[in-house]
């Protein structure tokens, strides 16, 4: 009865050390199913046009020269009308990240600053200019810059970066969508991401 009853334990204790074992493999498959499939969402994101905006400007440029010392002055001027077109992009597949798969935490540790192109379309009317102070290529660079610098701050005081950190926020909330249903923990640096507006309030 001894034998029989000390065959069994034997017997169970030998299909329990498989049954963990085999879940222990099974578990570590899954974990390392769950990174790859975060470390490849990750890097299929790529670029992210954000937001998209049009800005209309008309400049009246005006150039002059003296010559002959202060005897006469030569002016030079044009109507230059500008239609811009302005990007805000990030490139996601920039994002500095870490995965932990003992604590199963995915760490957002840098995100890239926004990327601004400005594309825009110059006309010029009503070029007027003197034999004596033409209209040259480094006028048209300033007047590049000028419109450049303009530019940009208008775009720093209308609402293209708000939107575009908004639509960015959103496409976060991916991840935490991504993780949440894996099982696994959200952080952005050290801020734990419990739900979708917590991102909301992380300073990127």
């Amino acid at each position: 009865m001894r034998k029989i009853l000390f065959g069994v334990i034997i017997t169970l204790v030998v299909l329990f050390t498989f049954k963990y074992c085999g879940d222990k493999r099974e578990d570590k498959i899954v974990l390392q199913e769950s990174s790859a499939l975060i470390q490849e969402q990750i890097k299929n994101v790529g670029k992210l046009i954000v937001t998209e905006g049009h800005f209309s400007e008309v400049f009246n440029y005006k150039n002059s020269k003296d010559i002959f010392g202060d005897l006469v002055s030569v002016e030079k001027k044009a109507l230059v009308v500008v239609n811009a077109d302005v990007t805000v992009a990030y490139d996601l597949s920039k994002i500095e990240f870490e995965l932990d798969e003992v604590t199963k935490t995915l760490t957002i540790l840098k995100i890239p600053e926004e990327e601004i192109k400005i594309n825009p379309d110059f006309e010029y009317y009503d070029i007027q200019a003197d034999f004596l102070n033409p209209f040259e290529a480094k006028d048209y660079n300033e007047i590049k810059n000028i419109v450049k610098k303009s530019l940009s701050k208008k775009i720093e005081a209308s609402d293209l970066k708000k939107n575009a950190k908004n639509r960015l926020i959103s496409e976060l909330s991916k991840f935490y969508i991504l993780t949440n249903s894996l099982g696994w923990t959200l952080k952005y640096n050290e801020n734990p991401v419990k739900s979708a507006n917590d991102l909301e309030r992380v300073k990127l």
